[in-house]
């Protein structure tokens, strides 16, 4: 494989064979591990899909026509949690 320049960063072009036996396609976050001697183990990047399977699970239902108005969220500024004054803890 070859080392290319790619804007500021290098990249490498990965032959056939590899990218069909890994199951890597276009647009896949993949993951190079460093197994000594300058060899490296390619592999998918399974973290992102893993995050985003979990917040799904703890994500909480919106309510039926709920959009996200993004000019609105900015007008309201940070977010900064409502504390109970008798615990000290953020409120429910």
């Amino acid at each position: 494989m070859k080392v290319a320049k790619w804007g500021n960063s290098l990249a490498v072009r990965l032959p056939a064979a590899l990218v069909e036996a890994q199951g890597i396609g276009e647009g896949d976050e993949i993951e190079l591990i460093p197994r000594g001697n300058g060899k490296f183990e390619v592999s998918p990047d399974e973290r992102r899909k893993q995050a985003l399977k979990e917040m799904r699970r703890l994500s909480v239902p919106l309510p039926e026509g709920y959009k996200f108005d993004r000019e609105e969220a900015n007008a309201r500024g940070p977010y900064e949690p409502a504390t109970d004054s008798k615990s000290g803890t953020a409120a429910d």
